[in-house]
């Protein structure tokens, strides 16, 4: 009993000094181990340090140049900008002068209108003015053919008559057409013209009314009998001898007149129609040239709008370029610390 009391006595002892033993090794061997772990962890840590720097910087540098090509892009988008600012506002300009020579034109236009409605409405005045007179001309005749005609005076032997005198009337005619030919303005010769016709129709009244009254004194001489009744008739037929040629004179006159009337009827009317021709012309031009004005305008408002457009995005591209300046100078700035830490 008392050795097996000893043996256990001395496996005890030997277990508790192969657990100090245990105990202190594995202390040290984990001291050994925790001492190696803080410098594996500090090598590790300046090795992760240096590698982020170096993709800092990396992408830093990737950004800067990032940022520069922006900027390029930007001045050379400025550029371009800038150049068809300037193309347009040349192009507003020439738009304003083509805008204000066609203006000119539109009232240079208007302006011959206005003198084409004037002219025409004299024409028309003097027209008128000369068909009132071929119509007294016309009636003043018939009533002296019917005045001859109840006086038992033919009509055909004054134009027998009349036939002996053609020529030299046919040349008075053409000296009178070459004297009142259209030299001056055209108011002043159908002013002139007009005057001279009512001059003329009252002369011709004028000898109606003596060839009436003689005619008158002819019947009542007729109606009287006395015994100087031959010697009356005698001088009748000298008289009616004159009155037959002033008849005839008056006759080729009238002819004549009326041959002149219808002349310068006729030519008045042809004036009338190139003129009312000038007229619409005038009215054409002036309506193509009003229409190409608003289409003008259209187009300057257009350029107007575009320019506008293109200055507010020039102002956005500056706004733009100078942010990008402003943040270069930052990453450079941050980039220079950066080497400077280094």
């Amino acid at each position: 009993v008392e050795e097996r009391v000893d043996r256990e006595f001395i496996d005890k002892s030997q277990g508790s000094r192969a657990a100090s033993t245990l105990s202190t090794t594995t202390l040290a061997s984990l001291g050994a181990a925790s001492l190696g772990g803080a410098s594996s962890r500090r090598g590790s840590c300046d090795t992760s340090f240096s590698v982020e720097t170096e993709a800092s910087i990396r992408e830093m540098k990737d950004s800067l140049l990032e940022t520069e090509e922006k900027y390029r892009r930007a001045m050379f988008t400025n550029a371009q900008l800038h150049n068809d600012k300037t193309a347009l506002m040349f192009q507003v300009e020439t738009l304003r002068e083509e805008l204000g020579d066609l203006e000119e034109l539109l009232w240079e236009s208007r302006r011959c209108c206005d003198l084409s409605n004037k002219e025409l409405e004299l024409e028309r005045q003097a027209h008128k003015a000369l068909q009132v007179q071929f119509t007294v001309t016309r009636e003043t005749l018939r009533q002296t053919k019917e005045l001859l005609m109840n006086h038992g005076i033919s009509p055909d032997l004054i134009n027998k008559d009349a036939e002996l005198n053609e020529e030299d009337v046919n040349a008075e005619s053409v000296s009178r057409l070459a004297e009142e030919s259209p030299q001056g303005s055209k108011e002043s010769i159908i002013e002139l013209q007009l005057k001279k016709q009512l001059e003329e129709k009252e002369s011709l009244q004028e000898q109606v009314r003596l060839l009436q009254s003689q005619l008158h004194q002819k019947n009542q001489a007729d109606r009287v009998k006395n015994p100087e009744e031959e010697r009356l008739e005698n001088g009748m037929e000298s008289l009616l001898l004159d009155m037959q040629r002033d008849t005839n004179r008056q006759m080729s006159d009238l002819k004549f007149k009326l041959v002149k009337s219808e002349q310068e009827v006729t030519a008045l009317e042809q004036h009338v129609i190139r003129l009312e021709g000038k007229v619409s012309r005038y009215k054409s031009e002036s309506e193509n040239a009003q229409k190409m004005e608003d289409e003008l305008k259209v187009e300057k408002r257009r350029l107007q709008r575009e320019l506008r457009w293109a200055l507010e995005r020039i102002g956005e591209l500056e706004s733009t370029n100078n942010h990008l300046s402003k943040r270069l100078e930052k990453m450079k700035a941050n980039r220079n610390a950066l080497l400077a830490q280094q």
